[in-house]
């Protein structure tokens, strides 16, 4: 009898709909994901805006991924900053520890802690980079 309740018991969580904070992140098709995990889909210059505008709205930590040319990189000797995206779009900043031999007008793929400072700025950090394919 008990090993049945128990039994029972690991069915029903299992077959449990998600919980409200899994719900609420993340749309399949978006370029969003809860916590560190890396998306399938990768937003683009093109389509950042319509996703920014629908971050899913949370306090916990969601990752964006994002695939385009570099528009600026700048390192201060501690940290990296890459730029993509021309401002007056939705400019995206990666915020990182080293550019690895990135530069302006490079093809890469950010992906980090989702940030959006204002209508025209989403910051990632942190980020990584990686050259895109």
């Amino acid at each position: 009898m008990k090993a049945r309740r128990i039994l029972l018991s690991m069915a029903l969580v299992l077959s449990a709909p998600p919980s409200f904070a899994e719900s609420a992140c993340c749309d399949p098709e978006s370029p969003f994901r809860p916590g560190e995990a890396y998306p399938e889909t990768l937003a683009s210059c093109e389509t950042i805006r319509h996703w920014a505008d629908r971050a899913p709205a949370t306090d916990k930590r969601i990752t964006l991924g994002i695939k385009g040319r570099l528009t600026g990189v700048h390192a201060d000797g501690v940290m990296a900053y890459l730029l993509m995206c021309e401002p007056s779009e939705v400019q995206v900043m990666c915020v990182t520890y080293n550019a690895n031999g990135l530069a302006r007008g490079d093809e890469v793929v950010f992906g980090g802690g989702y940030g959006r400072l204002d209508a025209h700025h989403v910051v990632l950090d942190p980020c990584l980079a990686s050259r895109g394919q």
